[in-house]
């Protein structure tokens, strides 16, 4: 078994204080074999922010990486958002920007789906649907990991992705199983399928720590790999309740080839 925990919009700078410890004892307890962060570390991309996500990030003691969203870059500083706009992320969080996960029979690839030039909408390019594909390990299960989501509901009022669809039909077509997600602060599991008839599944995290009053609860998630199986726990806190309620579980299989709820 293959255990990965997938979190999300931690949005330091606006967390809701009282869950972080609760969060890290959950984390920690899990004893994930990797822990994957689909970026919103930050709530406004701070230097200040960036050091108390670092500081949280360093607590977990699982293996972890993690990639950017669009909240991670500068906001009120132009410059500094068109000519280094990954300068704190490097500085406080990792070098890389699209990290590489190898557990087990599981490949985790990072995509850094952040867009500089835009306040929220994502994009994901020719060149880095590319390196995906040429990194596909036929012997695992191979995932992709970014902040924005690669297709959503119609009820969703944010632009989706650019690049998105021609990027997930070639995902599709070329072997990618399960794609890891973040940004609106909306769980969301289930597999979306496109031109190839070979549908990836998609985990679309809510958020983590954002203290946003709307967003009504946080939670992460814990994908446990078993052969052909999957089996999702997904750990929910709502806001008016002091921590973590018992996880709800969810369970896919592979046998036939395609994603299926066990």
């Amino acid at each position: 078994m293959t255990r990965i925990l997938h979190l999300s919009d931690l949005h330091f700078g606006y967390e809701r204080a009282a869950l972080v410890e609760p969060l890290l004892d959950l984390v920690n307890a899990a004893r994930a074999d990797l822990v994957v962060v689909t970026g919103d570390l930050t709530h406004r991309g701070r230097s200040a922010q960036f050091a108390r996500a670092a500081a949280f990030l360093r607590r977990i003691e699982a293996p972890l990486i993690a990639v950017p969203g669009n909240h991670d870059i500068p906001l009120y500083k132009l410059s500094d958002r068109m000519m280094q706009p990954y300068g704190r992320w490097r500085r406080a969080i990792a070098q890389t920007l699209e990290p590489v996960g190898h557990v087990g029979g599981v490949r985790v690839q990072g995509v850094n789906s952040v867009d500089p030039m835009a306040w929220q909408r994502g994009i994901i390019t020719p060149a880095q649907v590319a390196r995906v594909i040429a990194g596909l390990d036929p012997a695992c299960v191979n995932i992709v990991a970014l902040h924005h989501p690669m297709q959503q509901r119609p009820q969703v009022d944010k632009a989706l992705m650019k690049g998105a669809g021609p990027a997930l039909d070639r995902f599709e077509a070329e072997g990618v199983q399960l794609v890891l997600s973040g940004h609106l602060h909306l769980w969301s599991i289930g597999a979306f399928l496109g031109e190839s008839g070979r549908p990836v599944l998609q985990v679309q995290a809510g958020t983590a720590l954002c203290a946003r009053p709307d967003d009504r609860q946080n939670e992460c998630a814990v994908l446990d790999f078993r052969g052909p199986d999957l089996v999702v726990e997904r750990h929910v806190a709502p806001m008016d309740e002091p921590g973590f309620r018992p996880p709800q579980e969810l369970r896919f299989t592979r046998r036939t080839g395609l994603w299926r709820p066990a």
